[in-house]
């Protein structure tokens, strides 16, 4: 049993190394524009902020105030994967669609930012 547990950890997905589902127009945010997120926070639809400081700094504001906080970092297949403070950890994938700004999750869920 144990044998296949270890198996399993080996083989499991690494942080920042998802299967993104992407539709044929999304156009994944180059490095140099992943990098640009430093010091700005971006507001989505449900009034929740992330904010992207420039030393790696992450915090995430829900529309009620409550605040997560934590670090993040831009992995090798262009997403960002933040490591919360309480061990939490995920990635998500911005992608420019439709002249839209879009965060794609792990799970495929697709999350709009408003515009600025």
């Amino acid at each position: 049993m144990t044998r296949f547990l270890i198996i399993a950890l080996l083989t499991a997905t690494p942080l920042g190394a998802a299967e993104w589902t992407t539709k044929p127009d999304d156009l994944p945010l180059t490095q140099q524009e992943l990098t640009a997120l430093a010091g700005r926070t971006l507001t989505f639809y449900d009034d929740g902020q992330s904010r992207y400081s420039a030393g790696g700094a992450y915090s995430y504001t829900y529309a009620n105030g409550e605040s997560a906080f934590g670090t993040y970092s831009i992995a090798e297949d262009g997403s960002i994967c933040v490591q919360y403070r309480n061990g939490f950890g995920r990635c998500d994938l911005y992608v420019l669609s439709a002249g839209r700004l879009i965060l794609i999750t792990e799970k495929g869920e697709r999350f709009p930012v408003r515009p600025e």
